[in-house]
């Protein structure tokens, strides 16, 4: 059956036995749609955290069907079992519509009158705090800025797990050096799904961050952790283009605004004292690469940043770093001003800046003749700062992208909006907990 002529989309039922959560959906009445998710060692829940586990396990099948509901996109959601509450419902509405927005606008589509979760007007509970150890999960990413936060946690000695979800070796190596406790937890997504695809299912980006923080949210819960704390900063809540009346953010989950809502909803529905967070929010793309370059040395020859390594489908580069993605080419030319030029090329194994053959790439990057590509990459503003940076400096000036900026594009900017020093001081908002804000300063 093609999922795309579909009526309703139903969240059917959800559990929990020998560390395995089992997720389950069906469009109309077809076959159930099967997702499994392993906590590795998992232990008994305690009876004072069996209410909070149970809520976030709800939690993450109401989140996590987002990776099927955007294969059909019915007109009706239908949640079995107890009703939502309309906070609930508020939240789901807001992150299936704004976490699908990139999906929406590459397929033509308009979700706004679509995405509706039911609910009762009832009162809910506040959850009460559980008494949660004082320690954090640190979700690793294998790139520079999971790096950053987990060695800013390090400085002030707080007690951490670096922890991620899927099977990538690259991330085990680059967990594996942060010489921490590790936890790797497994999520196998429902084999029909491939099968809907296959059967011409809508198909395009989700807010995977989304999901992941909510896995971790239960990972917490069950193990005994009081934060989750990522490593987004400030550039991942500007978004990447307009449509429709409607901004399309590639990296939503990973801005503040899904931030503050899941922080809060985790306060208010899963456990009072289980804190939500990410480390590096107040900071730039432009600090963070600073900082990594400053504090991130022992990584160099383990982490990336390059997409193409963490595809479910599709070849991987036989190297860390690919050179033909967005992702090489922003952390490139964002590292450029920070890091020694024979470091830097060694990393990424040739000069990514010294290829006219990638002009069109980098200038989408600068927002030049177009806009930033729909990757987790920083702002045009910062792209134009660093590539500014680098047109005065004697060893890059004659690279092929750097001598052409310098001679087409920079007439054309005003150079008081080039300087990098402003992208190198932290903003104001942040929702760090108090244990934590030492590690703050450690960024500074």
């Amino acid at each position: 059956m093609d999922p795309r002529a579909s009526q309703r989309f139903r969240f059917v039922r959800h559990g929990f036995a020998d560390g395995v959560a089992e997720l389950v959906y069906a469009f109309d009445d077809g076959p159930e749609l099967i997702e499994r998710v392993t906590f590795p060692g998992a232990p008994t829940v305690p009876a004072e955290r069996e209410a909070a586990f149970a809520a976030a396990l709800r939690l993450l099948h109401l989140v996590a069907g987002v990776s099927y509901y955007k294969a059909g996109i019915p007109e009706t959601i239908i949640v079995e079992g107890e009703s939502l509450d309309e906070d609930s419902a508020s939240m789901l509405d807001a992150l299936y519509l704004h976490g699908l927005a990139e999906f929406a606008y590459r397929n033509r589509l308009d979700l706004r009158s679509r995405i509706a979760f039911p609910f009762e007007s009832k009162a809910a509970a506040r959850a009460p705090a559980i008494g949660l150890p004082r320690r954090s999960l640190l979700p690793i990413g294998g790139g520079k800025d999971s790096v950053v936060a987990v060695e800013a946690v390090k400085s002030i000695g707080a007690d951490a797990t670096a922890t991620w979800v899927g099977n990538s070796p690259l991330i085990a190596e680059c967990a594996a050096r942060t010489g921490l406790s590790t936890l790797n937890i497994s999520r196998e997504l429902a084999p029909g799904l491939f099968e809907l695809n296959r059967l011409g299912a809508w198909n395009g980006h989700i807010p995977v961050t989304a999901i992941n923080s909510v896995i971790l949210t239960v990972a917490a819960v069950l193990y005994g952790y009081d934060s989750v704390v990522f490593a987004n900063e400030r550039s991942a809540s500007v978004a990447t283009l307009e449509y429709e009346g409607q901004e399309v953010n590639h990296q939503w989950s990973k801005g503040f605004g899904f931030e503050k809502t899941l922080h809060d909803y985790i306060h208010t529905h899963v456990a009072a004292d289980l804190d939500y967070c990410s480390l590096l929010r107040p900071w730039s793309e432009l600090a963070v690469t600073s900082a990594f370059a400053r504090l991130g040395g022992a990584y160099f020859d383990v982490f990336s940043s390059c997409n193409r390594n963490f595809r479910i489908l599709g070849p991987k580069p036989a190297d860390r770093w690919c050179g033909q993605c967005p992702k090489c080419h922003f952390v490139f030319l964002a590292l450029a001003p920070f890091m020694a030029k024979p470091r830097l090329v060694s990393i990424f194994g040739r000069n990514l800046l010294d290829d006219d053959a990638l002009a069109g790439a980098f200038d989408a990057l600068l927002e030049y003749k177009d806009h930033k590509p729909f990757e987790c990459v920083g702002e045009g503003a910062e792209a134009r700062a660093a590539l500014a940076s680098l047109a005065e400096r004697p060893e890059w000036r004659e690279d092929a992208l750097v001598s052409r900026f310098r001679r087409e594009i920079l007439p054309q900017l005003d150079r008081e909006e080039l300087a990098l020093e402003p992208w190198l001081k932290p903003g104001a908002s942040h929702l760090v907990p108090q244990r934590l804000l030492g590690a703050l300063d450690a960024l500074g």
